[in-house]
């Protein structure tokens, strides 16, 4: 293989691809939604331009572009784990032979799935406590701020949601995972 063929290669890295319907559906959705970037920082050009030259500061920009970018942070996990792009120890990993490979991804999607119900539940208290008064009625946390949003329980609301997905992928690649050492073991 010529170094070209390094830099171009024909064939896709599989194991950077969407592997199951939810993923596909992930990755569509981040994709549409990152779009979402640009008009943050469209708003965030907008705020500058009242306040430094028109001197007439908007109240709703800061907040708005924090909580666009926040939802977009935390989507920004499901979204890693649907293409195969979330952190790993390359350094042991890819020294390591395909069998070994597929026993540290058994590993990592378990931990995954103990991670993510952990946390899943944890964000459900948030949620809990951000959405609902004491005595059960409906009403959502506000940044007490002079425009007074829903943000931060919105934002509660997206990273329960989200690793609650999270939580669905891990069992999907993980049940994926062990069909293939057994595909493997049968050949």
């Amino acid at each position: 293989m010529t170094m070209k063929d390094d830099l171009h290669p024909t064939t896709p890295d599989t194991s950077e691809q969407p592997r199951n319907v939810l993923d596909r559906c992930i990755f569509r959705f981040g994709n549409l939604i990152s779009l979402l970037f640009i008009f943050t920082v469209a708003i965030s050009f907008y705020e500058v331009i009242m306040r430094y030259v028109f001197n007439s500061p908007t109240t709703w920009v800061h907040e708005t572009a924090s909580f666009l970018g926040g939802c977009l942070f935390v989507y920004g996990g499901a979204y890693a784990l649907s293409i195969n792009k979330h952190v790993r120890v390359v350094l042991i990993y890819d020294q390591v032979s395909d069998r070994t490979r597929r026993w540290l991804n058994v590993f990592h999607h378990i931990m995954g799935l103990i991670f993510s119900a952990l946390l899943s539940w944890a964000a459900y208290q948030m949620v809990q406590d951000s959405w609902f008064t004491p005595f059960g009625e409906l009403r959502l946390e506000t940044s007490g701020s002079a425009w007074n949003p829903a943000f931060p329980a919105l934002v509660k609301g997206m990273i329960f949601m989200t690793l609650s997905i999270m939580f669905v992928q891990f069992a999907l690649h993980l049940i994926q995972e062990l069909n293939g050492l057994r595909k493997r073991d049968h050949v």
